[in-house]
């Protein structure tokens, strides 16, 4: 047993002890551990990752010393034990990201401001193509990625992964009772990394595409399947759990098996990652207990309606692409994209971005990753610079076109609207100076004069402009 004695407060502290090999170890063994911390204690499952290694990762949350004692039905992997020390965290660590209200906020309090984009396959292409999205990511605006577990079969996506999350291969068959670690091991590798970038890795556990039968096991398997991915990943502090892609286009599933695995991973997870889940046509109920945000596929104009149906963060993970594929869904422009993102924002919730343009080897960042050819994400990263300035708190509706931080900062975006006047009603008290925004050229104006109550403003009479108010201390 080899085990590091100082973790940061929201880190992985793992265990590693040798057992046996001889029989089927993912069916036959169970292993996990105790950790205690005064009078807490929080028991954890762990996993078999092949070759006679068992492992038990745990994210503690309390500074100080912490023991543990591990804990099996095979004698010579129970009764381990020892001791760390919970450290304070380092200052790229804020911890988890959890829901506040219609936005979120990381464990210490930072805000968390979603800005987000999508790679389903990228985990599934040669290790060369995932360093590469790795590289482009780390100069990109995004804060969350979205990405699939399984592998995916789709258009511009009909490539055979190296490796799979369980033993086999298409031609010969899989064994549904053996995972793969040669699969997992990479895949807890690339959320780590994505980890250190600061990026929340948004695991899709299920989906529809699939010619390998990953879409059609059976409850068992997926029950699993499902405990086996809590066990190796639930202590990274990025992870969410997003439950499928499009579930509604599963027919093999029913409403029942959606609720069933919401709560067996509500169960199993010692950390409560957010959950949530992606429609294609008709919505799951976010009113659910077990749901901690909306995940959406739609116009983010629709924002306002979901966020009166549902108390909860809206995420609009998937507003259509920028790109040129036949596909209707995969070829609006990138001023689209942006004035999208627009939208969501000053309604009150969040957008994803997704790029599908053609490629002649058929490397489409939506799906395979690579490097970014569209001209959204700089003005994404605009936006979020703007999302973050100000007061540390989400952004809520005042009006139709307009959203606040309290009374500090006031975020009109007028989008096809060109008006040449148009008056604002900001608070008689306190008084306000203006901004021109323009979200396409990525420049701010300031605006002469100090503004209060009923503030009529000259404005240049062109569509996808926004003014902003900063209170005047």
């Amino acid at each position: 047993m080899d085990a590091p004695r100082e973790v940061e407060r929201w880190g992985v502290f793992e265990v590693s002890v040798g057992g046996p090999e001889a029989g089927n170890p993912f069916l036959d063994v169970a292993f996990g551990a105790e950790f205690r911390y005064k009078h807490r204690v929080v028991p954890v499952d762990g996993f078999y990752d092949g070759n006679g290694v068992y492992r038990v990762r745990f994210s503690p949350d309390t500074e100080g010393e912490w023991r543990f004692t591990t804990t099996s039905n095979v004698p010579e992997l129970a009764g381990k034990s020892g001791t760390f020390r919970c450290i304070s965290p380092g200052p790229n660590n804020h911890g988890p990201v959890r829901v506040e209200g219609y936005h979120f906020r990381y464990a210490d309090g930072t805000p968390y401001y979603q800005v987000g984009t999508t790679c389903y396959a990228w985990i599934h292409q040669p290790a060369e193509l995932q360093e590469q999205t790795l590289e482009t990511l780390r100069s990109a605006p995004f804060n969350k990625l979205r990405m699939c577990i399984f592998p995916k079969h789709y258009i511009y996506n009909q490539n055979e992964p190296d490796h799979f999350p369980f033993v086999g291969s298409k031609e010969k068959g899989f064994d549904w009772t053996r995972f793969n670690p040669e699969f997992w091991k990479n895949l807890e590798r690339r959320v780590e990394q994505l980890m250190e970038m600061g990026i929340q890795a948004d695991l899709i556990l299920f989906h529809p595409y699939d010619r390998w039968g990953f879409a059609s096991m059976d409850r068992e398997t997926e029950d699993r399947y499902l405990r086996y991915t809590v066990a190796r990943l639930a202590a990274f502090r990025n992870v969410w759990w997003s439950f499928a892609n499009e579930y509604d286009l599963m027919r093999n599933k029913t409403m029942a098996d959606w609720d069933h695995y919401f709560l067996l991973v509500q169960q199993e997870d010692p950390y409560q990652r957010l959950r949530s889940i992606h429609n294609c046509r008709t919505f799951y109920d976010h009113n659910k207990p077990w749901v901690t945000h909306q995940s959406i596929q739609a116009d983010p104009s629709g924002t306002p309606e979901w966020r009166r149906n549902c108390p909860k963060p809206v995420v609009v993970d998937e507003c259509r692409y920028e790109g040129n594929i036949p596909r209707h869904w995969g070829n609006i422009s990138a001023r689209e994209m942006v004035h999208r993102f627009w939208v969501g924002t000053v309604a009150g919730g969040y957008v994803g971005h997704g790029e599908t343009y053609l490629h002649p080897e058929d490397i489409l960042w939506w799906s395979k990753g690579g490097v970014l050819h569209g001209e959204s994400p700089p003005r994404i990263a605009f936006l979020r610079r703007i999302l973050e300035e100000g007061p540390p708190v989400g952004f809520e509706p005042v009006a139709r076109e307009g959203a606040a931080k309290g009374d500090e900062v006031f975020l009109y975006y007028f989008g096809l609207s060109q008006p040449a006047r148009f008056t604002f009603n900001l608070p008689e008290e306190p008084v306000y100076r203006a901004e021109l925004i323009d979200p396409w050229e990525m420049t701010i104006t300031p605006i002469p004069g100090k503004y209060r109550g009923q503030a009529e403003l000259s404005l240049p009479g062109r569509p996808y402009l926004a003014v902003r108010f900063w209170k005047i201390t």
